[in-house]
């Protein structure tokens, strides 16, 4: 069974740091890309970050210089850091993944940035 579990989520300040864990099973992440999205209460789901098989990463405009993805293949997760977070960055973070076409979500972790 594929699962995908996020964790590292919480409450930060502006200007904090978050780092974001993807832990998956049923999968090897190394061989995969993955995503992580992010949804904040009555807005669509956004692309975040991305890192390809090859290792390569793409971000969000909104995130870049602030937001690194990374994997560890031995623990098989894919991580987020995120320094420097702001309100705006307040939301769901969800990672994802497509196995033969069909895509996989964790159940997602909860930050918010507030003073």
């Amino acid at each position: 069974q594929i699962r995908l579990v996020e964790s590292g989520g919480g409450l930060v300040q502006p200007g904090g740091s978050l780092r974001l864990s993807c832990l998956a099973s049923g999968i090897d992440l190394s061989i995969d890309t993955v995503d992580w999205y992010r949804q904040a209460p009555g807005k669509r789901r956004e692309l975040v970050a991305v890192i390809y098989s090859s290792g390569d990463t793409d971000y969000d405009d909104s995130v870049k210089g602030r937001f690194t993805i990374s994997r560890d293949n031995a623990k098989n997760t894919v991580y987020l850091q995120m320094n420097s977070l702001k309100p705006e960055d307040t939301a769901v973070y969800l990672c994802n993944t497509y196995v033969y076409d069909i895509p996989y979500w964790g159940e997602g972790t909860q930050v918010t940035v507030s003073s």
